[in-house]
């Protein structure tokens, strides 16, 4: 049986297959975008962690309790994604250099937003 090969890229710190279908739909895996812990790498950058934690806990908190939705709480969602942005187009554009904690606060903070605006589209669509 052949080893994953995105496996492979992120022990090697190749990051030839992090950008394969189908694997770039979930995240880009740069391994020096991901947290390392001994030589185990995350599977996911840590942008795209900080997303996925707060949005798991984004959800769990809805599950228990119910989230209204009104102008305030939808723009305060568009604002918790603006710093995420900003700091992957400033770095996409090489206006300066982010760096992993710069990643996973901004992407925990934009986690929440996103949540909130999906429950706002899930909300416009089927009410």
């Amino acid at each position: 049986m052949k080893p994953n090969p995105i496996y492979i890229d992120l022990i090697n710190e190749n990051i030839e297959g992090a950008y394969k279908f189908p694997y770039y739909f979930i995240c880009h895996r740069i391994p020096e975008r991901t947290f390392k812990i001994r030589n185990w790498y995350f599977p996911v950058c840590t942008r795209c962690l900080g997303i996925y934690i707060s949005g798991i806990f984004l959800i769990i908190y809805g599950l228990f309790s119910t989230i209204y939705l009104n102008i305030t709480i939808i723009l305060l969602a568009i604002l918790l994604i603006i710093p995420m942005f900003l700091d992957g187009i400033t770095q996409l554009l090489g206006i300066r250099n982010s760096n992993n904690k710069l990643r996973f606060v901004t992407g925990f903070l934009a986690g929440f937003g996103l949540i909130i605006l999906a429950k706002t589209i899930k909300f416009i669509l089927f009410t």
